[in-house]
């Protein structure tokens, strides 16, 4: 196992009164729940999403989730629950444990709708080890099990926006960030050019304001790629302006950038043994779709 997993201890996602449920009705409510809980109240329609599962013994033979409707804010006014709830943890003396697995589990969104941006989510895995737990306070949840060479996962993913939205929702947020630093953003062009099936070229044009007297635009480039071994590159990273108050600024920043994106990640390495990254694939025309395929 790498070191970036063994690190890693799944955290105890509780579901309710003990005993572990006896159906899947009684799963598919408890997984709606923890799902209301683990948002903190920032999701609206998760009442009207469609649950359901089928137990067999200690197992889920099978989990089918479809978020479509359902919308994901950051405020936290989407539903109910208090702002800190997401940041509650459960971690009770276990005074039992059962071992089972999730044979297959399903999740569809068409769409769900994240921070004002419809996200179209297809993603289906097979073989997630799991422990049912008991815990002394009563209630019974379940802690994820790292997958191992002797037990993997399989299965696959597929993540699509618009790419029109994508830059609304990204104007949107870079607007909040720079006001809070007394910058006006009047202006955001993103461009994002496919280079192939692994590989995309990056163009950013923005205009930005700062008290009555400085306005500039700034130009930002770069390419990103996925290899044949799965290993993420950032690549000819560029940060320019007309201005040359914010060139300077720019340029005191600029070995900050190449330092930080001259470090491959190894998308492989990051994960369990059990989970091996066959395909990735980003594909750019009106939409913005990334896929994922596992061994």
């Amino acid at each position: 196992m790498n070191d970036a997993a063994a690190d890693r201890t799944p955290d105890l996602i509780p579901l309710g009164p003990a005993p572990r449920p006896a159906d899947g009705a009684d799963l598919a409510a408890r997984i709606r729940a923890a799902l209301a809980d683990g948002l903190g109240g920032k999701a609206a329609g998760l009442d009207q999403a469609s649950i359901t599962a089928v137990l067999d013994g200690a197992d889920v033979a099978s989990a089918d989730i479809d978020l479509s409707g359902v919308v994901v804010s950051l405020d936290g006014a989407a539903g109910q629950g208090g702002p800190d709830a997401a940041a509650k943890r459960w971690d009770p003396e276990v005074v039992r444990r059962e071992p089972a697995t999730l044979r297959r589990v399903r999740v569809d969104a068409h769409p769900l709708v994240a921070v004002d941006l419809p996200v179209d989510v297809t993603a289906e895995l097979e073989g997630l080890r799991f422990d049912w737990v008991e815990g002394s306070d009563g209630r019974v949840g379940v802690q994820p099990v790292e997958p191992t060479e002797a037990h993997p996962v399989a299965g696959h993913a597929r993540v699509a926006v618009d790419k029109a939205g994508l830059v609304a929702t990204a104007r949107g947020l870079l607007t909040v960030v720079l006001l809070q630093q007394g910058v006006t953003l009047t202006g955001l062009d993103v461009d994002l050019v496919s280079r192939g099936p692994r590989a995309a070229a990056l163009r950013v044009d923005a205009a930005i304001k700062k008290g009555m007297f400085l306005s500039a635009r700034v130009q930002a480039t770069a390419s990103v790629s996925v290899d044949e071994n799965m290993v993420l590159a950032v690549r000819d990273v560029q940060l320019a302006s007309g201005n040359p108050i914010v060139a300077a600024l720019l340029g005191t920043i600029r070995g900050r950038v190449e330092a930080a994106t001259s470090r491959d990640i190894d998308l492989a390495e990051q994960l369990p043994d059990g989970v091996r990254l066959a395909d990735v694939r980003l594909d750019v025309g009106q939409e913005l779709v990334v896929s994922a395929r596992l061994a």
